[in-house]
């Protein structure tokens, strides 16, 4: 088994540019993964140039409402990545992130969701709108939606039913044997140039098929994961979710990306100590369960397995964190970075 050592280890030659991280995901995951690398990415000797692949096929919550109402990607996941990157002393971040009192039978509106929405009916183009924000935010990195439009997750399950959107996938509670998006949308050409220019690519954590996935299904977009250069990383995730990766090993996780992507992992990034016992009971409650992870079984597959302590010291805190269980955005931001400068040419 390949192991990474807790020890401090040297650094790579240097290149003369900053390392070039691609992160690809949505949910809760992305934004940990983001807020970590930007605030080691802050270091001038070593800076870190981050690029954030964010899904926009949500069709539940605030987000699924305006794209009824508007005709626009959903804004919920891009919103919480600006916010993930955004300067440390940008006043602006926690207001877009404060949710409005609901009307009725509508979701309560998040401030960011609706001046996203706003933002893409005066420019015209979602894209051009997330550039906007980010301006405003002092966002230490880009943020990039998947594709252009407004695509929907569609997953086919092992017992034949297909399920249209996200919310209803996570109602289904069947296995899911594939997902795709339901009409032909285009991954934007900064989105692929970024994948080939890339140092470190990172996949998760957060929901397999309906985050990481989707982030990924944009026409050209394999093609370019399965052709980039870079250490493509998957960091497993610490518990199964209900209704979507039921009795998912980290082995099972990979074979998925792998069914889906082709050959595009090539480490996959484990928690190496045992987890918090209030943590697991905690998630059991909500139908999750430690993702079991075999080191034998995921090499098999072809990545080397590399481990580490990803696990923040009390759990359920912090601004995208999950209520009972998370990766501490610190420690997977150091490990990301040590594996990507000791795998450089």
């Amino acid at each position: 088994m390949r192991v990474l050592e807790r020890a401090p280890l040297p650094l790579a030659t240097r290149l003369d540019r900053p390392l070039r991280v691609v992160a690809a995901g949505g949910g809760t995951g992305l934004p940990a993964v983001l807020s970590g690398l930007a605030a080691v990415g802050d270091d001038p000797l070593s800076p870190l140039e981050i690029t954030a692949l964010v899904s926009v096929s949500d069709d539940g919550g605030s987000s699924g409402e305006l794209r009824r109402q508007y005709r626009v990607p959903a804004a919920g996941d891009a919103r919480n990545c600006l916010v993930a990157l955004s300067a440390r002393d940008n006043t602006l971040a926690p207001l877009l992130q404060h949710r409005l009192q609901s009307a009725g039978d509508v979701p309560g509106h998040t401030v960011g969701n609706l001046v996203l929405t706003a933002l893409t009916s005066h420019l015209g183009d979602f894209g051009e709108a997330v550039e906007a924000m980010a301006r405003l935010l002092g966002a230490r990195g880009r943020v990039l939606p998947a594709v252009a439009g407004e695509a929907m997750l569609v997953a086919a399950l092992e017992d034949g039913r297909v399920v249209h959107g996200e919310a209803s996938l996570r109602a289904a509670a069947g296995r899911i044997s594939a997902v795709r998006l339901d009409t032909p949308s285009a991954a934007p050409p900064r989105a692929l140039a970024a994948l080939r220019e890339a140092d470190l690519v990172v996949l998760g954590p957060g929901s397999l098929y309906s985050s990481v996935l989707a982030s990924l299904l944009g026409a050209g977009t394999a093609g370019a994961l399965r052709r980039s250069r870079a250490t493509r990383v998957w960091v497993a995730n610490l518990f199964t979710q209900p209704g979507e990766t039921d009795g998912y090993g980290a082995a099972d996780h990979v074979a998925a990306l792998q069914r889906h992507l082709g050959d595009v992992v090539d480490a996959v990034l484990l928690h190496d100590r045992p987890l918090p016992p209030e943590m697991v009971a905690g998630e059991a409650a909500r139908g999750s369960h430690p993702v079991h992870a075999r080191a034998g079984e995921i090499e098999k597959l072809g990545p080397m397995v590399v481990h580490a302590d990803l696990v923040a010291a009390s759990a359920g805190s912090g601004p995208f964190a999950e209520p009972c269980a998370r990766h501490d955005p610190a420690k997977l931001a150091r490990a990301l970075r040590r594996l990507a400068e000791t795998r450089r040419p």
